[in-house]
């Protein structure tokens, strides 16, 4: 057994107890691919550490878009024998450039209404109604493009509008180098897209990326009623300036207020681990080592 493991069944006793937080009340999940690409060593781990929720984005070496169905099938059969539930499907839906109002443009705009169909395929198979969505990119080093906010409100709109008639709900995440990467773009979001199966997946390390003190700062611009996931992990500056990913709790990030001040609001929404921190040793060790020191956080909140 190693250390590791050891920590964790030790954490997860500890998160059994009260007074911090249990795993009843925070439902924590992994990406899968952040394991493991394949999904039975993917539930293996999740069923072994105790987890049963799981964010679905890569599989078998594809995004889970790029898989034919039966594939979809077979994936949600490994999850169901290993009682892990799928929390929300992860999709790169408008996570590219905006397109121009062009006939190239719409021609661009007409491929990702067909991965957003492609998604809600697949989301059905695997039993959730959320997906985890994007708001348009703009190249590294460039800055936002203020006039066209109006343009990616009104195709969001549109995106959740064809989402509600299907019954799914959109999750837009903040990410870098997108039109939506701080709390305070991912509030103006809220504001001008009304549809209430739009909200965001919450990615609090993200926005802090972005320069912003995402907790409290960013997050005092969120209507938490309107966050349907969470994305959880730590990053820190780098000496060259630069931000990097690191394991939880050796960065800079609040988890611990942000998890308070998400229970405080009544937050009922489900969580992921998305460590993104690369480990000599493997992404396993990577995600297990951040998962060891995440229970220990939910115990002391």
């Amino acid at each position: 057994m190693s250390l590791y493991r050891r920590e964790f069944l030790a954490a997860v006793a500890a998160a059994a107890a009260l007074p911090g937080a249990t795993l009843q009340q925070i439902p924590l999940g992994i990406t899968t691919d952040e394991i493991d690409e394949d999904v039975v060593t993917a539930a293996g781990f999740l069923k072994r550490f105790g987890l049963g929720w799981a964010e679905v984005r890569n599989v078998w070496g594809k995004y889970n878009t790029a898989q034919p169905l039966e594939k979809i099938h077979e994936a949600r059969s490994i999850f169901d024998a290993h009682k892990v539930r799928v929390s929300i499907l992860g999709t790169a839906f408008f996570k590219i450039p905006l397109p121009a109002d062009t006939p190239e443009g719409r021609a661009v705009l007409d491929n990702q209404w067909s991965l957003l169909n492609s998604a809600m395929e697949r989301a059905k198979i695997f039993g959730t109604d959320k997906m985890r969505t994007f708001a348009f990119t703009y190249p590294d080093g460039a800055t936002p493009d203020a006039k066209a906010y109006p343009r990616i409100y009104e195709l969001v709109n549109e995106a959740a509008r064809r989402a509600k008639v299907r019954g799914f709900r959109l999750a837009v995440e903040n990410v870098g180098q997108s039109y939506v990467w701080s709390g305070k773009e991912a509030g103006e979001l809220l504001k001008a897209v009304k549809e209430d199966n739009l909200g965001l997946t919450w990615d609090p390390n993200n926005a802090g990326t972005s320069g912003e003190k995402s907790f409290p700062d960013g997050w005092r611009n969120l209507d938490p009623a309107r966050i349907f996931h969470m994305h959880l992990r730590d990053y820190r500056k780098a000496a060259n300036g630069r931000y990097e990913w690191c394991a939880v709790g050796e960065g800079e990030f609040d988890n611990a207020g942000q998890l308070r001040a998400l229970r405080q609001a009544g937050y009922r929404g489900s969580y992921t681990l998305e460590t993104h921190w690369k480990s000599p040793r493997g992404k396993a060790h990577a995600t297990e080592t951040s998962l060891t020191a995440l229970l220990r956080i939910i115990n002391s909140i």
